[in-house]
C-alpha cells in the first residue's frame, strides 16, 4: 500500500504563504488514513464473518444429516468396544446348498478376573471351582492372592455360569464379550466343517480362525470385512448328508468295519452333495490330538488313499475300447494263472480260457484286466488314468485335501500296469474314484469335484467317447443284474456299479491274510446317470453266514444300496416303476 504523507511540503508551503496552520493539514491527513484503515478492517471482519458462518452451517448441515440417518436406521448394539476394534470378530455363517445353516456364531461370554478389585478371593475361588469343576480352588486362591493384576480364569463360559459368577458378586471377577463358533448339527458333515478355535484375543473381543475343513481353507473369505458377513454357501445337502452318514454308521456297525467313507457327487458339475467319514467327531468339541489315520480326525474319504481293488477295472476296458482295441463283444484270453516273471496274476474264481470284454467285467476277471492293460501298454495308461485325476491330489476347498497325494508305483512297469489294470499297485481316495466314474456317468468330460455350488460354465476336457462311456455304464449295469453286485438292485432305480476287494497292505510288509478294504463304486439311474455313490468300508467281516465274508458284494454294496434307497428321494430322482400286466378284459358290443 502507498503511503500518503501526513505533512506534503507542498501544501505546507502554500498553507504558509497563505497565512494558514500547516498543522490542519496534518490532522486532516491524519482522520482521513485513519477511515480507510477502519473502511479495510471492517471489510476484513466481515469476511471472517462470512466464512465463519459458512462453515457452521456446513456442520449443523452435517450433523443433522447424520442425525436423521441414525433415527431412521433399527437400533443395535455395539460389537466390541474400541479396546477390541482391530479384532475382527465376525465370522460368515455356512449354510447348505437350501439355506440351513451348518455353522454360525453365538454370542457368549469369556470370564477374567482382576485380583486388586477382588473383595474376599478365597470365597470367590471356593464359588468358582463349585461352577467349573475342572478348577481347582488352591489353584485359584494362589493367583488371586499374588501380585497378577489379570487373569483368565475361562475363554468361554455358558450363559448359566455367567449368571452363577455373577452372583458371588465380587468386582474383581469380570467379563469380556465373545462370539463362539456353533455347529449346531453336532457331528455332521464334521469332517467338512473342521472346526475353529479362537486366535487373537482381547478382553472385549477375539477372532475366531478356522483349524481344520472347509472352515481354514476358506478362513480369510469368512473373515473378509468387505463381505460384509455374506454367508457361504455349499453344495451339501444337509438332509442327504444326515441320511447317508446315519445309513453309513449302520452298515459299518453290521459289517464290523473300523471305518468307513462315502462320496454322492453331481456327475455333471462335480457337487459333492454328500461327503462322510466314520468315526467322526463333533467341531463344538474337536479332539486336541489327530491320532493317525484311525483318529476321528481323519478323512477317510479325502485323506485316505487305498488300493481300491476291482473298481479300477472299467477304466482298463473304457481306455481299450476308446483307443479301437477292443469292443464288448471281443474275446479276451483269461486262462490262468497268468505268468509275468516270477509272479502270477490269478482270478477269484476259475473262469475259463477265454471271455467276452463285458464278461470280464461283470465277472471281475484280474486276468482279463491284465491282458487289456498289456495291450495299451505303460505310457498310455498313465496319461488316461491322469485325465480321470487319479494321479494327483485331489482339487477340493477342504485344507486336508492337500494330503491326497495317491501313491504311485516307484517304477511304473509292465507288471504295474498289469496289476494296476485291477486296481492294486496305486492308492487313492475315495473321491478320487467318485471322480472319475463321474466321467463315465456323464458322456467322457472330466469334472472338478467342489463343495462350492456349480457356477456353470464349459464342461471339461473330453477323456473319452459318448460311445465309450455308455458301453461302459452298460456293463456296469450288468455288474448288478448278473454279476458281483446283485445286493446293489435297489426296487424302481436302476442301479450300476462295480465291486472292489483289496487286500489291506500290512506296514511291515505285503498284506494281511484276514484284512480287506471294500468298495462299491455306483451310479444312479444306470441309463441316464445324475450321481455317483461311492461307499468304502475299512476292515468289514459279514458274519450271518456260516463263513465270515469279507468281499465287497458280501459287505459294501448292500450298505449302498441302502444308502441310495434313502436318498434317491431326496435328490429328486423319480423311480421308474414298471405297470403290472393288466387284467384280462373281455371286449364285447355295446349293441
Amino acid at each position: 500500500m502507498i503511503r500518503t504523507p501526513l505533512r506534503p511540503l507542498a501544501r505546507i508551503l502554500d498553507a504558509r504563504r497563505k497565512g494558514e496552520n500547516p498543522d490542519a493539514i496534518e490532522r486532516e491527513n491524519l482522520h482521513r488514513r485513519h477511515e480507510e484503515m477502519r473502511g479495510q478492517a471492517r471489510v476484513q471482519a466481515e469476511g471472517r464473518l462470512l466464512i465463519l458462518g459458512a462453515a457452521f452451517l456446513m456442520v449443523f448441515v452435517l450433523v443433522g444429516g447424520r442425525m436423521a440417518l441414525i433415527a431412521g436406521s433399527e437400533p443395535s448394539e455395539p460389537r466390541a468396544s474400541a479396546a477390541g476394534a482391530s479384532i475382527r470378530a465376525q465370522r460368515a455363517d455356512i449354510l447348505d446348498r437350501r439355506g440351513r445353516i451348518l455353522a454360525t456364531n453365538m454370542e457368549t461370554y469369556s470370564l477374567y478376573a482382576q485380583p486388586p478389585q477382588m473383595i474376599d478371593p478365597g470365597h470367590a475361588a471356593d464359588r468358582l471351582a463349585a461352577i467349573f469343576p475342572d478348577l481347582e480352588r488352591e489353584a485359584l486362591i494362589e493367583k488371586f492372592t499374588g501380585k497378577r493384576k489379570f487373569l483368565w480364569i475361562k475363554r468361554k463360559i455358558s450363559p448359566e455360569q455367567r449368571q452363577a459368577v455373577h452372583d458371588i458378586g465380587d468386582p474383581g471377577l469380570l467379563f469380556g464379550p465373545r462370539e463362539m463358533r456353533l455347529y449346531p448339527n453336532g457331528a455332521l458333515a464334521s469332517h467338512v466343517l473342521g472346526g475353529a478355535r479362537f486366535g487373537r484375543e482381547g478382553v472385549h473381543a477375539a477372532e475366531v480362525v478356522g483349524v481344520a475343513g472347509i472352515e481354514k481353507k476358506l478362513d480369510n473369505m469368512m473373515r473378509a470385512p468387505a463381505r460384509g458377513g455374506e454367508p457361504v454357501r455349499l453344495s451339501l445337502d444337509l438332509t442327504v448328508q444326515a441320511a447317508v452318514e446315519r445309513v453309513l454308521a449302520g452298515g459299518m456297525t453290521l459289517m464290523n468295519a473300523k471305518g468307513a467313507s462315502a462320496v454322492v457327487m453331481d456327475v455333471q458339475t462335480g457337487e459333492l452333495v454328500s461327503i462322510a467319514s466314520l468315526p467322526d467327531f463333533d467341531p463344538n468339541d474337536r479332539p486336541g490330538v489327530s491320532g493317525g489315520a484311525d483318529s476321528p480326525l481323519f478323512n477317510r474319504a479325502v485323506q485316505g488313499v487305498y488300493e481300491l481293488g476291482s473298481t479300477f477295472k472299467i477304466f482298463a476296458v473304457a481306455q481299450a475300447m476308446d483307443l479301437g482295441l477292443i469292443t464288448p463283444e471281443s474275446m479276451i484270453d483269461t486262462k490262468g494263472p497268468l505268468k509275468w516273471g516270477k509272479f502270477l496274476i490269478r482270478d477269484f474264481h476259475d473262469y475259463g480260457a477265454e471271455m467276452t470284454t463285458s464278461e470280464v467285467i461283470v465277472k471281475s476277471s484280474n486276468i482279463g484286466a491284465a491282458r487289456i492293460a498289456q495291450q495299451i501298454g505303460v505310457e498310455r495308461q498313465q496319461a488316461f488314468l491322469r485325465d480321470l485325476g487319479l494321479l494327483d491330489p485331489v482339487p477340493l476347498e477342504i485344507i486336508e485335501a492337500g494330503g491326497s497325494q495317491p501313491l504311485l508305483p516307484h517304477r511304473w512297469s509292465e507288471l504295474s500296469a498289469m496289476t494296476i489294470s485291477y486296481g492294486h499297485g496305486l492308492s487313492v481316495s475315495p473321491l478320487h474314484l467318485a471322480t472319475a466314474y463321474s466321467i463315465i456317468a456323464n458322456g467322457g468330460r472330466k469334472v472338478r469335484p467342489t463343495l462350492l455350488p456349480h457356477q456353470g460354465g464349459p464342461g471339461g476336457k473330453r477323456v473319452m467317447s459318448r460311445e465309450t462311456a455308455a458301453a461302459a455304464r452298460r456293463m456296469l449295469r450288468r455288474v448288478v443284474t448278473d454279476g458281483t453286485a446283485s445286493f446293489g438292485e435297489v426296487s424302481g432305480y436302476a442301479v450300476g456299479g462295480k465291486t472292489g476287494t483289496a487286500d489291506k497292505p500290512d506296514p511291515q510288509g505285503g498284506y494281511y491274510e484276514d484284512k480287506t478294504i471294500t468298495t462299491f463304486a455306483s451310479m444312479f439311474p444306470a441309463d441316464k446317470p445324475q450321481y455317483v455313490l461311492v461307499v468304502m468300508l475299512d476292515e468289514p467281516v459279514e458274519t450271518t453266514g456260516p463263513e465270515p465274508r469279507r468281499t465287497a458284494g458280501w459287505t459294501a454294496v448292500p450298505v449302498a444300496a441302502e444308502i441310495i434307497r434313502r436318498i434317491a428321494p431326496l435328490l429328486g430322482v423319480r423311480p421308474e416303476i414298471e405297470p403290472a400286466p393288466l387284467a384280462d378284459i373281455t371286449l364285447t358290443s355295446s349293441n
